[in-house]
């Protein structure tokens, strides 16, 4: 069997807060997403036509669906994950129970094709080393050491994609169908640090020390499903946890089964898994960032917009943010992508009284470059990030512009 180069990345971590702070136009779409550019120094058969920047996904008509598994090796010198039983059984039943209302909150969302029969029934493995990037089995590890757990990372996800068409995770696993459909996906949480230590729901409320599991998977879920930072701060996505004894947002309800979530991180959901049947969010806005005063550019090649800003659409009668985006490219035909401010907002709810205020803003906040950093460098890939790379498929993505000042004109 040929080996095809697949493409491995660390899609998120989700850090403490450590101080008080395709065939036509593609674009930064909304909400933040995970992106893998074809091996373009492939055949076409499994390069496809385009360097154009593809958003990851899983495919979700593999047959017999996407598989999932936890690993039962729990840290107990110091305990990092705490349970109001104390059982070794009950302990058990607990964490997964954790684990399945965390898939529960993004299989819960009305306009998408993500449901609970996506995934397989979730199963167990003694292997306290389950989370590999290679082996095809998605894993939730939480008691499994990495080099990534650096200062302030509680929780990692890593994500394999496929960036030419038929490339597999390993050998008899269905081969790849798109570029972009993501091979394995592991979920690390940190252990081994007696600083460090995360408690189950029911646990929370006397463990008030501890951060909420149901909150970090949650949040490393969405990476899993190919979702990069949001800079909303209500967002799941949002980079930071929730301090010690808290959690994000309502629990879930049967009447709210995604109460964690967002209207961004629903938006996001919708634009990566879409119903076809949807009907009430089919909005799209789209425009460029451009500046009021042009020496604010970025002085590399090609650019002529804004890159990269929050593009954020609010709810004209709410108030509430409905979707952002990491925006400011486009890309058509064969690519690469091009740096012109570009955006576009999708799936956005519509109807007769439906409106919308859109802003920008820089990455200045709460969220600066570094935090939105792993998901822009997917848009390219050159001779100095891959040998032999094809120069007219070729770009590099330009320094996140943190100081400018938008312009707004009339559409037209």
């Amino acid at each position: 069997m040929k080996k095809f180069s697949r493409r491995s990345r660390i899609a998120g971590q989700f850090a403490v807060l450590l101080a008080l702070h395709l065939a036509g136009v593609s674009s930064a779409a909304a909400y933040s997403f995970a992106y893998t550019v074809a091996d373009m120094r492939q055949p076409p058969a499994q390069a496809g036509p385009t360097a154009c920047p593809q958003r990851d996904h899983w495919n979700t008509a593999l047959p017999g669906g996407i598989n999932r598994r936890w690993s039962t090796s729990l840290g107990t010198s110091p305990v990092t994950i705490l349970t109001q039983d104390q059982s070794a059984g009950g302990q058990l039943n607990e964490i997964e129970s954790t684990i399945l209302q965390s898939f529960g909150v993004w299989t819960g969302v009305s306009g998408t094709a993500l449901l609970p029969s996506t995934f397989t029934t979730i199963v167990r493995t003694s292997n306290a080393m389950a989370c590999s990037s290679f082996d095809g089995l998605n894993s939730i590890c939480l008691n499994q050491l990495d080099p990534a757990f650096t200062t302030g990372v509680i929780a990692f996800t890593r994500v394999t994609t496929a960036d030419v068409i038929g490339d597999q995770a390993v050998q008899n696993h269905p081969p790849s169908t798109f570029i972009g459909e993501i091979l394995d996906a592991d979920i690390l949480v940190r252990s081994g640090d007696a600083g460090t230590t995360f408690a189950t729901p029911a646990a929370l409320p006397v463990h008030t020390n501890a951060y909420d599991l149901e909150s970090i998977l949650t949040h490393e879920l969405g990476h899993f499903l190919g979702f990069g930072h949001s800079g909303v701060w209500s967002a799941a996505m949002f980079p930071f946890s929730p301090v010690p004894g808290t959690f994000l947002n309502a629990r879930p309800t049967l009447n709210a089964p995604d109460a964690p979530l967002s209207d961004d991180d629903r938006t996001g959901l919708r634009v990566l898994y879409p119903d076809p049947n949807d009907a009430a969010h089919v909005g799209v806005i789209s425009g460029h960032i451009l500046p009021a005063n042009p020496l604010s550019l970025a002085a590399a090649p090609g650019v002529t917009g804004m890159f990269s800003g929050q593009v954020v659409a609010v709810d004209n009668a709410t108030g509430a943010v409905i979707a952002s985006t990491q925006a400011g490219w486009s890309c058509t035909a064969a690519g690469p992508p091009v740096f012109d401010g570009a955006y576009t907002i999708e799936r956005l709810p519509v109807g007769p009284a439906q409106a919308y205020e859109i802003y920008v803003e820089p990455f200045t906040g709460p969220e600066d470059p570094s935090d939105v950093a792993s998901g822009l460098a997917g848009l390219c890939r050159n001779a100095f990030t891959d040998l032999g790379w094809p120069t007219q498929f070729a770009c590099a993505v330009p320094a996140v512009n943190t100081n400018f000042m938008a312009r707004v004109r009339p559409p037209g």
